[in-house]
């Protein structure tokens, strides 16, 4: 039987900036993958925040 090898990808929770600052209630968030080897900073990527309406940048949380 083959070892397992040490995966590189984790599973992170991206949230909404604008949404904190907002004031408005409810929280939008995201679930992706990303290889830890590859990225090793803070993921940051534009999504659409369906309670503001419109494209916001998400912020990987710990």
């Amino acid at each position: 039987m083959a070892k397992k090898s040490k995966d590189a990808r984790v599973q992170v929770i991206l949230e909404c900036t604008e949404h904190k600052q907002s004031g408005v209630p409810g929280i939008s968030r995201y679930i992706t993958k990303k290889n830890k080897k590859n990225s090793p900073d803070r993921l940051e990527l534009k999504k659409y925040n369906p309670i503001l309406r419109k494209m916001t940048i998400h912020r990987e949380t710990k």
